[in-house]
Order: C-alpha cells, then sequence, then structure tokens
C-alpha cells in the first residue's frame, strides 16, 4: 500500500522556505482556525510547519495514522473517507482551502479519523501537534473556533446518519444537487464512483437514479456538469415527496 504524503521532505521544505518571501505566514491568516491567532504565533506556526505540494490523488494521510501534525489546506480541496469491511469507500465530505483538516485526530491523539485525499493540486502546511495543542491552551478566540467546529461536526454527523438511515438514493441525490448547485443552477459533477461514496450507495446506482432524474426533465446532466431545469419539484424529491397527480378527467 503506497504511503501518505509526508511532512518531512527537505526539497519541499527549501522551496515553501524561499518561495513565498517574509510575508508568507500571513497565509495562515485565511484559516478559519487561525483567524484571531496574533501575528507573532502565526509566524511561530509557519516557521515550525513545513509546506508541501500534493497532486490531485495524493493521499495526505491515512485513516488510523498518528496525527502528529495538524493539516492546514491553504489551496486545493480534499476529501475524507474510509473504507468499510465489504471494501467499499464511504466519503465523510470535501473541504476546499483555505481550512484545517481532520482537527479531531489532532485533538484526542486517536490517529485520523478518515483517509484524506487531494481532488485537486493542493497546498499544505504541516503544523506540529505540540504547537497545536499550545495555541488552544493559550487563544481562547482558536479554542472557542475548535468546541465550535466539533460541535458543528456532531450536528453534521447526526444530520448525516439520519438521511442514510431514512432517505432513498434519490431523495439523497436530490439533496445534495440542490447545496451543490452554483449560479443558475450549474453543478460539477464529481464522477459517479466519487458520488456514490459521498451518498453511501454504488457507482451504478447513482448512474441509475441520475438517468431516472434527466428522464424525468429534472435535470440535464452531461460528463462533469448538470443543470436543474426543475429546482422546486427536485426539492420536494430530497424531502422524499412527489408532486400530487392530477385529478382524472371524468
Amino acid at each position: 500500500m503506497a504511503g501518505s504524503v509526508s511532512a518531512d521532505t527537505s526539497a519541499d521544505t527549501a522551496a515553501s522556505a524561499g518561495a513565498a518571501g517574509a510575508a508568507a505566514w500571513r497565509e495562515l491568516r485565511r484559516v478559519p482556525l487561525l483567524a484571531a491567532v496574533p501575528d507573532e504565533r502565526l509566524r511561530t506556526l509557519w516557521d515550525v510547519s513545513v509546506g508541501r505540494s500534493a497532486p490531485a490523488g495524493a493521499v495526505l494521510r491515512r485513516a488510523g495514522e498518528p496525527a502528529t501534525h495538524l493539516l492546514v489546506l491553504l489551496r486545493g480541496s480534499v476529501a475524507a473517507g474510509q473504507d468499510t469491511g465489504a471494501g467499499r469507500m464511504v466519503r465523510f465530505g470535501e473541504w476546499a482551502g483555505p481550512c484545517a483538516l481532520d482537527k479531531t485526530a489532532v485533538f484526542d491523539g486517536s490517529g485520523h479519523s478518515a483517509t484524506l485525499t487531494a481532488l485537486s493540486d493542493c497546498a499544505v502546511r504541516f503544523v506540529p501537534r505540540a504547537y497545536v495543542l499550545a495555541l488552544t491552551d493559550d487563544v481562547p478566540q482558536a479554542r472557542r473556533h475548535v468546541l465550535r467546529t466539533l460541535a458543528a461536526q456532531v450536528r453534521a454527523g447526526r444530520a448525516e446518519f439520519t438521511c442514510r438511515s431514512t432517505l432513498s438514493t434519490e431523495a439523497r441525490l436530490a439533496l445534495w444537487l440542490l447545496e451543490a448547485a452554483g449560479d443558475g443552477g450549474r453543478v460539477p459533477l464529481p464522477t459517479h464512483q466519487a458520488l456514490a461514496e459521498r451518498l453511501g450507495v454504488t457507482r451504478v446506482t447513482v448512474s441509475r437514479t441520475l438517468g431516472r432524474l434527466r428522464a424525468q426533465g429534472l435535470l440535464s446532466a452531461g460528463r462533469r456538469e448538470a443543470t436543474l431545469l426543475a429546482p422546486e419539484l427536485l426539492a420536494l424529491r430530497a424531502r422524499g415527496e412527489r408532486p400530487a397527480e392530477p385529478p382524472p378527467v371524468l
């Protein structure tokens, strides 16, 4: 099994130290966890951390590996997931930088809670765990952010569990499409396999459900993008409802 991206490659360390310039540490200010941290502490975090570039598809960390560093995603997007006993991958979510990844693992010391995989080319800083723990001890704003984030994760986890336990695949897919829709109802589509991992179903099930929604005129879909044609009807599907049938003509 291929290892995950290392935090101590000297070539990458030298590149990250020299390329960004003296004010590179200010990039950390854009990370919500670190937004309220004093400048001096931010500079320290930058100096003790290691910068890495990771191409799309690279595994940054595997579930269960020791969480010796906090992964700070400056640019790019990352998916978190875990293999099941049946050999399927369940995807917990996707995050775009700037953000801090898998904070829970850093704080509880029990190893990474998910496998973190780059969805696009990423720029990551690896901050030693000891400095992160000291930060939450010393900076109340950072501590409050962590507590809010962990509370939000608990709520999101319960909502996700309820969704997967009670909603049909069609309802889950409709909900995902509505949440992912941008201007004009356009939705960038991942691969059917990636979407299946996100919804907790098989690739074939995703393909069939997308095809059914397309045939019913709720969306148009190409290989990389879908357009919502009837979002109000899709919202009914997301709630497990269908529009009432018209009364028969007598």
